[in-house]
């Protein structure tokens, strides 16, 4: 999923819809996240995919979410113990971002956790260092947290569209392609978002239509 179906008009009803929502930033059109799945506690090498954060042996993904519903961009899998800045920085999204914007003309950007740098595409909230956050600072932080939780539940539909991918017991790294896995699960849960059978449309957005979202993917292939 490489942002391929996205053109200007898409990223500007994505931050118009967002702005909706009483955020303080007017240029935000989608959502970063780290996501963590859960495995099987492999024979072999246990400690490559073993999360001292989670404190459970599993993989992590890159998914981007759009206000419409669907996850427009998805990479990894990584290894659980993969930090959530260091996967933003090999997985080469802020330069497909930059091309992006270049494209359709629209300089807007991302928002992520804390631990994501803060650029020209990516945004992030207030940090208490020495100092504690400002109340203008902490009501920043709640505001664009609100929309973020709206938004953000891309990974969650995907699991619970398919089940099994939430049954660690059933998923080894070793013999079994968990992150094809988990990568095809979230494109099927992204045709069923175009096809209107998700639990919920976010922000009121109409569906993509699926045959332009599998076009965009067989175009992507192709090239």
């Amino acid at each position: 999923m490489d942002l391929c179906w996205l053109k200007a008009a898409d990223i500007s009803l994505f931050c118009k819809a967002v702005r909706r929502k009483g955020t303080p930033l007017r240029d935000v059109w989608g959502f970063i996240d780290g996501t963590f799945r859960p495995c099987y506690r492999q024979k072999v090498d246990q400690k490559t995919i073993y999360s001292g954060h989670y404190r459970l042996h599993g993989l992590k993904f890159q998914p981007v979410m759009a206000p419409n519903g669907l996850v427009v961009n998805l990479d990894g899998p990584w290894p659980g113990r993969r930090q959530d800045s260091g996967m933003l920085a090999e997985s080469g999204l802020l330069v497909l971002l930059k091309n992006k914007m270049a494209e359709t003309g629209n300089i807007c950007r991302l928002y992520g956790y804390p631990v994501y740098p803060i650029s020209e595409y990516l945004e992030a909230p207030f940090r208490a260092g020495a100092a504690e956050l400002t109340q203008e600072e902490k009501e920043f932080n709640e505001a664009m947290s609100g929309v973020r939780m709206n938004v953000e539940w891309g990974s969650g539909e995907v699991v619970q569209q398919f089940a099994f991918l939430d049954y660690s017991k059933n998923l080894e790294v070793l013999w079994q392609p968990v992150g094809t896995l988990y990568t095809v699960g979230t494109h099927s849960t992204n045709c069923i978002v175009c096809l209107g059978h998700a639990e919920q449309i976010h922000l009121k957005f109409i569906p993509l239509q699926l045959n332009t979202l599998t076009k965009s993917r067989k175009s992507a292939v192709q090239t």
